[in-house]
């Protein structure tokens, strides 16, 4: 039984990491509690300032925000699109990438709630730091679950790598929400295999040093990773991979459990690129998130949601773009990104009895 409090909020330390500076109370309940999580890319989603941005960001930062009609269409099917999923609750917990700015992600927030009538299944908190370097895009966390706001950092800029915690029953869970370089041709000529391994090694780092307080740390990946699951980066530098028997906690060099690795594009892609589906979104579990202890997923509710986010014709199994502000393009024909979104079931357990 999923359980949805609301949350009285503290002040926090950290001014930069949400619009509003704060963080929220803990669940505290002798029972465990079921969760939906879910990544998208959404896809350019800027915000209604024009920040001066440089020349890939400016065609989406100007007509966002000089174009109230066009911002609000984009932020209406995203918000639309999520609240659909967990049987029309929409995610408990929502990461998404290609964020602009800590004020874009909380007009997703207030675009959200907007649209709930239940006000005990709001949005509470939303989790992000600015960047700043290369594309003005980020990662962020929006959640019904409390989030410890004071905990979230850049984990290395101007790596796109976000770091939140949630606390849950005394139980904590550290996502680490990503967007890594694309495959598209970078300055020196490589298509951004080095980008890659150093966004790899940045995460399996930080893994590291979490892992060695406590061999059983629940750490949820989730990101873009532009790249297969089965690509050097993912299985060699961050060490995740298919086989659930050889993800086990240990203080060694423990492996992670890949939850997208092994599936079938065809039925599994997040993206279409290239002529063909690939499965750049995924999600990624820490060995002490396969036991019943604190924090738990289930691999086999891995699911990448299409319903209605495919283009009405579409012979192929392509994500329905929203399209490039530039585009002339009439409002009914716009849709959602050019990812599909990937859910997963999370559960915690009940508060440790003292």
């Amino acid at each position: 039984m999923v359980v949805f409090l609301r949350f009285v909020f503290l002040n926090a330390q950290n001014p930069q990491a949400t619009q509003t500076g704060r963080s929220q109370k803990p669940i505290n309940s002798a029972e465990a509690q079921e969760y939906l999580f879910c990544f998208w890319n959404v896809e350019n989603l800027f915000d209604d300032k024009d920040d001066k941005r440089n020349n890939i960001d400016e065609a989406y930062d100007n007509p966002f925000a000089q174009d109230q009609n066009l911002r609000n269409l984009k932020y209406d099917r995203i918000a639309k699109a999520l609240l659909k999923l967990n049987d029309g609750k929409g995610p408990d917990i929502i990461a998404c990438a290609e964020v602009e700015s800590v004020r874009a992600a909380d007009l997703l927030k207030t675009t959200l709630n907007g649209l709930i009538k239940d006000d005990k299944l709001k949005y509470t908190a939303v989790a992000m730091q600015n960047i700043d370097g290369g594309r003005h895009i980020g990662t962020c966390v929006l959640s019904r679950v409390p989030l410890d706001v004071r905990a979230t950092r850049l984990v290395r800029k101007p790596l796109r790598i976000l770091e939140t915690h949630l606390v849950v029953n005394g139980h904590n869970l550290c996502v680490l929400s990503c967007h890594w370089t694309s495959q598209l041709k970078q300055n020196d000529g490589s298509t951004g295999d080095d980008g890659r391994n150093k966004y790899a090694n940045a995460l399996y780092a930080r893994f590291r040093e979490l892992n060695e307080k406590n061999i059983k740390t629940d750490v949820l990946f989730c990101g873009d990773f532009n790249d297969s699951p089965n690509a050097d980066p993912i299985v060699k530098n961050l060490g995740a991979i298919a086989d659930i028997t050889k993800v086990k906690p240990t203080a060694d060099e423990p492996m992670l459990l890949n939850l997208m690795a092994g599936k079938d594009p065809a039925k599994f892609g997040t993206i279409w690129y290239d002529g063909k589906p690939l499965i750049y979104d995924q999600i990624i579990a820490s060995p002490g998130l396969l036991d019943q202890e604190g924090w738990s997923v289930d691999p086999k509710s891995i699911t990448v949601e299409t319903k209605d986010l495919i283009r009405t014709g579409a012979r192929r199994r392509e994500p329905w773009r929203f399209g490039n502000p530039e585009w002339n393009m009439r409002d009914e024909e716009r849709g959602y990104a050019d990812h599909f979104p990937v859910t997963v079931k999370l559960k915690v357990a009940g508060q440790v009895k003292k």
